[in-house]
């Protein structure tokens, strides 16, 4: 293992760990290492980190040689601390053994407590405390322990548990006594004597082992891996294991355990949040077993405790600069910190918490927009209920995630996803969630429980996935067995619609009406911090007026895509469609289109209307013909009476228009050169509803776009009958107005002969749908049957159709920017497939250099926050975080000494002359890192070099930095200047330099000496896993200059990368 380390301990005054390890420790072990730093009181104990969970399964299940007797001398060292021994009849040493990925998984891994008791510690226990208390913490554990290791159902040991209650005539376990506990864990060790044919193990020791190997197994288990894919996890993280000294929150009255957030992880606000159990272990609060107390109460109950909870609030909340979740116990009236990470939170918390801290000072504002989950955005722009309408509250329950949520009432998880998969939407109601429930919580509207209160299961999971929840609500009874609820005695059968309103915790019978929510405030705010910082421009696909006026409310900047065949559907339309089709000649055809023409004239009306002022990019007719003709025999006969046409004649239409692909078919510009009349009317409907408004004194800007061209004569031959229509149609009405003629590149041929398709179009849009699909030689519409496998089985990371392939279907897109802008520099270029909203896909465009994404109306805001996000990870690490290029694959380690944490732009002084020192940086495929270096006695930026699948970008930001005099450096291979845009971003259009402000243009020298001290000579090692783009034969880096006003690319050619030190 890498780090040579496999266990760090954490207790006051001897810590190993701190926050910024959390790929190593976990994010629970990261952050007990730092409260105890802080001088919070943290039960001590020990974390195994995730990579000895890595090679447990890289070795079959096997631990690392050595783990054990490392493990044994930190139980010891545990002990010193303590003052306690493992094992021990008089005084036993208790530890809990819980998970800790890197991400918060809430619930989806394996916890177990009060480990280290058996038939002769619980007795030394007992004389500590008191009997009843002993053997109520030793049926917790034989009960834990017997369903996580040992695989034992805990509904069997509930059942054993229920009948003791039943036959005391109790309800509350807290009723039971030290008797009945007693003789709960003989009942519990016999029924797992009889399940597993084992006996219950005595062996601390054992016990540990057992318990640290099941938390490992746990990260495989069905539902953290379900947690993973809907989370977009890594499966190959692993998790930690935390062995903690225990403490006890249900010894008494004056003991107990809590859950709180620093601020209101639902909507943000500024106020202490969270709830707790008197007398209760720390699981009961989130299992919603009980409900919890508001943690204001405790105030009350417990104010010294209390006190110094809401001090330890303020605490960690200045040096996280963060809303924290915090899990705590309190023992006799002593309090201890079990927990602390980043909160879960709802979309409107996020931004109310990232705003409100810039204005407090605690962040800049780069980053509370890095702070912000795009995907999340998407959340705040949904509808919410109508508060204008009057209805019937059944009953009222915690509002534990806000948001509403309408839909069909169902019991369980696994038909909430066997009902969506029918196209159904609906509301899960249970008495309370599980961890098992999660793949059920996915797919539902909203979720409904009985029990439980704000931080239990439910609530936490239905934050974190945006989903309306309504938890505790008491009055409803669940029966699983009937398919039905009962509130007051009011039956709602499976099926029945219900909606939850998640802002005020009511629950209505039937459909409420939803409206659209306001996009002002907080979100107002940071939304025009996010256009601040962005250079991608953002676009919606609209076919609408409606859906183009959404789009604008949510900040869209012009459309980038309008599909004019979503308007032949309209109920009066498809007839003449139809007609058209089946017209044997031209005339006939015209005279059908001629019925179109003025439905399609006052679509691009309503649509260039409302987006007055901005781009509309009009893609014309794209799908094959047969998809408007019907199939069924009872429609033939319809649309035979409807255009006149004898049932035979439109079979044999329908027939003739069959595709063996049809998506690889007749369909795109190839209709429009089989048919042009088809094109020839839908341009002049575009420019009869742009003259007009541009007479009514709008400016209208439309864009008409040719699809799926594959080669230059194609457009050639499309775009002459373009400008015709558009000239006559513009003479006519005696006003101009201004447009453009593009293409969409869809085609991987069109995007590797991009330079001539960019002779005759305006500008590019990469349909990265169809891209994708024949890039792959997937069919989308079938892929989803096996694209699930190549996931799961690790061959995708993701399906190609959501994220956007970046190492091929990528490079088409590079390459197709590049070529067209060598022909035409001023060449618009962006993307219109559904990639265009997909976060990680945003980023990618922006790295690239394209000018704009378009997306779906909902998905604008999203796009605008990850472009801005993009911009901040060019320009830099901001300040307070730590360095996260130099830890391979992932976060974590401070700078190198030498090197100034803001911005990380190399060493504060020139180094003496001479050779720098320097020593390889090996770059795996897929990893990125850092190079370091001095230009001439000017500080070099940042140099990022990225490798994906042995191919290497490479490029640093010249920007506000002067370059050197005097001498220019080689030129690159090729003897002119070139670059190829790297992951610092966008290379601006052609013909401006990189040089000092309102200077010439002057390339730099060499980067760095090569293996023999010069440049340009002998080759250096190879690069280890890298070949490829920018590796050949012979030098080292070289600088050189790029056209555009900030990029600098640097070339290798057989250099070893280097750090100078």
């Amino acid at each position: 293992m890498s780090t040579g380390k496999s266990i760090y301990f954490f207790a006051r005054g001897q810590t190993d760990g701190r926050a910024d390890m959390k790929n190593l420790l976990g994010g629970k072990g990261a952050n007990l290492a730092e409260m105890t730093n802080l001088d919070i009181p943290v039960p001590p104990g020990f974390t195994i980190t995730t990579e000895v969970c890595t090679a447990f399964y890289a070795n079959g299940r096997r631990w690392p040689e050595g783990l054990d007797e490392e493990i044994r001398r930190n139980m010891a060292r545990l002990e010193q601390v303590t003052g306690r021994r493992f094992g021990d009849p008089e005084k036993p040493l208790l530890v809990s053994v819980r998970s800790g990925a890197r991400v918060s998984m809430p619930g989806m891994m394996d916890t177990i407590l009060n480990l280290g008791l058996n038939d002769r510690t619980v007795q030394g226990l007992a004389r500590q405390a008191d009997e009843r208390f002993a053997y109520d913490s030793y049926r917790r554990f034989v009960q834990m322990y017997g369903n996580v290791v040992l695989h034992v159902s805990s509904e069997e040991y509930e059942k054993l548990i229920e009948e003791v209650k039943e036959r005391k005539g109790v309800e509350l376990d807290t009723q039971l006594t030290a008797a009945d506990w007693k003789e709960l864990v003989g009942r519990f060790k016999a029924l797992i004597q009889q399940r597993t044919g084992q006996p219950f193990p005595e062996e601390p020791e054992e016990q540990l082992f057992g318990a640290i190997n099941a938390v490992f197994d746990s990260w495989n288990n069905p539902r953290a891996i379900r947690y993973r894919e809907i989370n977009k996890i890594p499966g190959d993280w692993g998790t930690a294991v935390n062995v903690q000294t225990m403490v006890f929150g249900n010894l008494g009255e004056t003991s107990g355990t809590g859950v709180a957030f620093t601020r209101d992880p639902s909507t943000g606000k500024n106020v202490f949040y969270g709830e707790y159990l008197m007398n209760a272990q720390g699981e009961d609060v989130v299992a919603g077993i009980r409900t919890p107390q508001p943690i204001r109460t405790l105030q009350e109950a417990q104010p010294q405790a209390y006190q110094q909870l809401e001090e330890i609030r303020q605490k960690l909340e200045a040096h996280y600069r963060d809303m924290m979740d915090i899990e705590f116990t309190i023992q006799d009236g002593e309090l201890f910190m079990l927990q602390c990470r980043s909160g879960k939170r709802t979309a409107l918390a996020a931004v109310t918490i990232a705003v409100d801290m810039v204005k407090e000072g605690l962040i800049d504002k780069e980053t509370a927009i890095r702070r912000v989950d795009p995907e999340q955005v998407e959340q705040l722009l949904h509808p919410m209920v109508d508060p204008g309408q009057e209805l019937e509250v059944l009953t009222k329950g915690l509002p534990a995630s806000p948001g509403a949520a309408v839909g069909r009432i169902v019991l369980t998880a696994d038909d909430a996803e066997d009902w969506a998969d029918r196209g159904e939407r609906v509301v899960l109601v249970r008495t309370e969630t599980s961890p098992e429930d999660i793949g059920g919580m996915n797919v539902a509207e909203g979720i409904l429980t009985a029990r439980g209160g704000m931080t239990s299961h439910a609530a936490v999971v239905a934050r974190g996935m945006g989903k309306c929840c309504v938890a505790g609500a008491g009055e409803v009874r669940v029966d699983t067995t009937a398919r039905q609820i009962s509130v007051n005695g009011r039956v709602l059968k499976e099926g029945d619609w219900i909606t939850l309103n998640g802002t005020t915790g009511e629950v209505y019978p039937g459909q409420a009406k939803l409206v659209e929510p306001e996009l002002s405030g907080a979100f107002g705010e940071l939304m025009a911090w996010a256009d601040e910082l962005r250079t991608l421009g953002v676009r919606t696909n609209a076919d609408t007026p409606h859906d183009a006026e959404v789009a604008r409310r949510f900040g869209a900047e012009g459309i980038g895509l309008c599909r004019t065949e979503h308007m032949f559907f309209g109920e009066n339309r498809i007839v003449a469609v139809r007609e058209m089709i089946l017209a044997d000649d031209e005339e006939s055809r015209r005279k059908a289109l001629a019925k179109l023409l003025p439905y399609q004239r006052d679509d691009f009306y309503g649509i260039l209307k409302v987006m007055e002022g901005l781009p509309v990019t009009i893609r014309l007719l794209d799908p094959p013909l047969h998809e408007f003709l019907p199939h069924e025999e009872e429609a033939v006969d319809e649309v035979a009476r409807e255009t006149g046409k004898s049932p035979a004649e439109v079979r044999a239409k329908v027939e003739s228009l069959k595709e063996f692909n049809p998506m690889l078919g007749h369909r795109g510009c190839r209709l429009g050169v089989t048919y042009p009349e088809i094109y020839e009317m839908q341009v002049q409907a575009i420019f009869e509803a742009a003259t007009r408004l541009a007479k009514e004194g709008l400016s209208i800007h439309p864009e008409v776009m040719i699809p799926l061209v594959g080669t230059p004569e194609e457009l050639s031959f499309l775009r002459e009958r373009v400008e015709k229509v558009a000239r006559e149609v513009m003479e006519k009405a005696g006003v101009q107005v201004p447009y453009k003629v593009g293409t969409m590149i869809e085609v991987p041929r069109a995007a590797l002969v991009a330079d001539r398709i960019a002779e005759g179009a305006e500008f590019f849009s990469f349909g990265t749908n169809d891209l994708t699909q024949m890039t792959f030689g997937f069919s989308r519409d079938d892929a989803g049957v096996f694209l699930e496998d190549y996931r799961k089985k690790g061959i995708l990371r993701s399906d190609p159709f959501q994220t956007l392939d970046q190492e091929g279907v990528g490079q088409l897109v590079q390459m197709g920017l590049e070529r067209g802008r060598k022909t035409r520099p001023d060449l618009k270029v962006g993307i219109c497939g559904e990639h265009g909203g997909d976060p990680a896909s945003v980023k990618f465009c922006h790295r690239t250099g394209l000018d704009y994404v378009s997306c779906s109306p909902y998905r604008v805001p999203v796009a605008r926050l990850a472009a801005a996000q993009a911009r901040v990870e060019e320009r830099g690490t901001p300040r307070g975080d730590v360095c996260r290029a130099l830890e391979p694959g992932g976060r974590g380690r401070d700078p190198p000494p030498g090197r100034h944490r803001r911005g990380h732009r190399g060493p504060r002084r020139a180094p003496a002359a001479g050779p720098e020192p320097h020593r390889p940086l090996p770059l795996p495929p897929g990893e990125d890192a850092v190079v370091l270096g001095q230009l001439r006695g000017a500080v070099l930026p940042l140099l990022r070099v990225r490798g994906r699948g042995g191919r290497l970008s490479l490029s640093y930001d010249a920007g506000r930095h002067r370059l050197p005099r005097g001498g220019a450096a080689p030129r690159p291979p090729g003897g002119r200047a070139r670059g190829r845009p790297g992951p610092l971003g966008r290379r601006p259009a052609p013909g401006r330099g990189a040089g000092p402000p309102g200077g010439a243009e002057r390339p730099g020298p060499p980067l760095l000496p090569g293996p023999t001290g010069r440049t340009g000579r002998k080759p250096g090692p190879r690069l280890p896993g890298a070949t490829g783009h920018g590796l050949g034969g012979g030098g080292a880096l070289r600088p050189g200059v790029c056209p555009g006003r900030r990029r600098v690319a640097a070339h290798a050619r057989g250099a070893t990368l280097v750090q100078a030190e």
